[in-house]
């Protein structure tokens, strides 16, 4: 860091100067206090301006490009979240090269010769020795430099933020990312790993680039690898530089948090929500399953906001996620739901007015009350209510809202309510990126508890976290420092009343055998040229549902670019607005993962207390004849319930 001493605003960079300078390089930040405490002492009343200065850690390095022979591996499509298998299949000899340098060749030059592109991730098992060979394999292709978050840690969302906000110290901007994660899949030595692209706009790429990515994965003969470049210390913050045969090549080690935190600053009222978290009536928890969101609890819930540390769980990222499954919901957050009063015994003390969990990667988040249960599908519903009056950054309005199709319809009602612009787009965040780009969706969500804003162009678990503290803190301004609080519960009732319930529930069959489910997806699509036939089978289960009155699978237009999406779900739509939905999902890392989506709407408020489970009963049970799930899969029960 620069001290300048002159009494108006000048930055020195030459030797000749009128006051003294005070150089102090970032590892040596904690020698800061006393020679500040020195200087200020030497020239009082000075006014200091704070500089990054950066040192490079180590001699210029020169390296050389090598072209290293390969060939191709099976099954490296990505899907709709990137790459994504077992540790074991990404350690293989050239496995991981061969998918980097065919995402190189799907580029177009200028996103990469002489480009600025971020390489991080969730902290998983293997990511360590992934971002140095795709440093080296940066340096090889021409890339000019490479932004890594310390440690390697950076959340998705926190990546699109650098990517869209972030301005090196000499101007550059990133074209792109490699993202390292498999999300809130599980980690370890024996468990899963991936990777995705992300393109200029901070969102990931579209169905024409990663098509031309697996294309060239089925041709590849060669990549290009700077062998001799040494490893980068990316647990220190600060630049490191090469030089090789296009010129210098500079890593650069960022704080994982810093350009993450300036944005959500500049989006909610931090102050509002201070308020918020320091009245003696309110309590908060928040679990990072171990994932990287702790690489952020800690810097904005405690730090920013006044948060206690003792109300942060398992915030210490780690490979392996503590051996736990990153993924935030009922049943593999068990520690979260014990605490707030949602497990299967009680707790041993009063539970926390206000709950939340991320996964692996901190783009997913699940939000709970005390003692309650908010479905990701009304979370982004009740967030699109209250955005105007509650954030700051949506105070203009909203120019849409969006959500993925197997997503219940209760934020159609709010658009419609309100007057809004609505889509419903396939699974994917790529869909709901064209849409803000093009500046017709503010806020936007899917029901596998993503929920997110125009802000960023992925998902955003902290984000809708700090939107439900928001909405918190602006319904109990008047009452915030005594009174009974209107607890998360209380938003949720108020929201039915207002717009009616959607009872909503998700039954995931993991790791089925690919082939049984492709068989079942195929009879599903066979059964909807006879609604008759079908009708017969709903009301041999139960005479009171209603009948079947359309059936199709999904089909998607895209009103921005053009592109259609085909075979993105079967569904089944009910007279009385409930549907059936049937989807095989493609965030897994091997065999096949079906979630089958049950949904009823009820608009009567004296009806809108029901237990999910309970209302649902009988769709659950039809849904379950129709689709045959036993004989197909095998499975008596789903994994998980949501």
């Amino acid at each position: 860091m620069v001290f300048t001493s002159p009494r108006k605003r000048t930055h020195f960079t030459g030797a000749s100067m009128a006051y003294p300078l005070v150089r102090i390089c970032r590892q040596d930040l904690k020698k800061l206090s006393s020679r500040l405490a020195h200087f200020l002492t030497t020239f009082p009343g000075t006014i200091i301006d704070i500089l990054p200065v950066y040192a490079n850690r180590q001699k210029m390095v020169t390296f050389q490009v090598s072209r290293v022979e390969t060939a191709p591996f099976d099954g490296q499509k990505p899907g709709t979240s990137g790459l994504r298998k077992k540790v074991k299949v990404f350690v293989q000899p050239h496995y991981l090269q061969n998918f980097v340098q065919s995402t190189f060749y799907a580029l177009s030059a200028e996103k990469v010769q002489g480009a600025t592109l971020v390489v991080s991730g969730d902290g998983r098992y293997f990511s360590k020795d992934a971002i140095q060979i795709i440093i080296k394999m940066s340096a090889a292709n021409g890339v000019r430099r490479v932004w890594v978050g310390q440690n390697g840690l950076l959340s998705t969302p926190a990546v699109s933020a650098v990517i869209r906000e972030r301005v090196g110290h000499d101007g550059s901007k990133a074209t792109g990312a490699f993202i390292l994660t498999a999300s809130h899949n599980p980690g370890g030595p024996h468990e899963d790993f991936g990777i995705k692209y992300n393109m200029e706009n901070g969102g990931p790429a579209p169905e024409a680039i990663t098509d031309k990515m697996y294309e060239n994965t089925k041709t590849i003969k060669e990549y290009l690898i700077a062998e001799n470049l040494p490893d980068v210390d990316i647990a220190a913050i600060g630049v490191t530089s090469f030089t090789g045969p296009e010129g210098q090549f500079d890593v650069e080690v960022l704080d994982s948090a810093s350009d993450y935190v300036k944005l959500m600053k500049s989006i909610f009222d931090f102050q509002a929500i201070r308020k918020l978290l320091s009245s003696p009536n309110f309590t908060f928890c928040y679990d990072a399953l171990h994932g990287v969101a702790g690489a952020y609890a800690n810097r904005i819930f405690v730090e920013e906001l006044g948060a206690q540390e003792s109300s942060l769980l398992n915030c210490t990222p780690k490979e392996d996620f503590g051996g736990g499954h990153p993924d935030p919901n009922l049943t593999y957050a068990k520690e979260l739901v014990a605490r707030m009063g949602l497990g299967k015994s009680s707790p041993q003390h009063e539970p926390p007015e206000f709950g939340a969990a991320a996964d692996g990667d901190a783009d997913r988040n699940m939000v709970l009350g005390k003692r309650f249960f908010v479905t990701p599908s009304d979370s982004v519903a009740i967030i699109a209510a209250n955005a105007v009056e509650a954030i700051p950054y949506f105070s203009g309005g909203l120019k849409g809202v969006a959500r993925s199709m197997p997503t219940s319809a209760a934020l159609d009602v709010v658009a419609k309510h309100l007057n809004l612009k609505f889509f419903e787009v396939p699974t994917g965040w790529k869909f709901f990126g064209n849409l803000m780009d093009a500046g017709l969706c503010s806020v936007c969500g899917e029901e596998s508890f993503g929920t997110g804003s125009d802000h960023i162009r992925e998902k955003d678990g902290i984000w809708a976290v700090l939107a439900w503290l928001s909405i918190l803190a602006y319904k109990n301004k008047e009452n915030i420092n005594g009174g009974k609080l209107v607890s998360v519960e209380d938003i949720v009732h108020q929201h039915w009343a207002t717009y009616g319930r959607h009872y909503y529930t998700r039954y995931d069959y993991e790791n089925v055998d690919a082939g049984a489910a492709k068989e079942l997806m195929a009879y599903l699509v066979r059964l909807q040229s006879s609604l008759g036939e079908v009708n017969e089978i709903v009301k041999g289960v139960c005479s009171d549902v209603s009948n079947v009155v359309h059936a199709d699978e999904f089909e998607y237009k895209d009103p921005v670019d053009g592109s259609i999406s085909k075979h993105q779900g079967i569904r089944y739509l009910f007279e009385d607005g409930s549907r059936l939905i049937f989807r095989l999902s493609g965030t897994g890392s091997e065999g096949a993962t079906i979630r089958l989506y049950i949904e009823q709407y009820e608009k009567d408020p004296s009806k809108t207390g029901r237990d999910s489970q309970e209302a649902l009963a009988p769709l659950v049970d039809v849904a379950l004849k129709l689709s045959k799930m036993e004989e197909f899969t095998g499975r008596s029960a789903p994994t998980v319930i949501t």
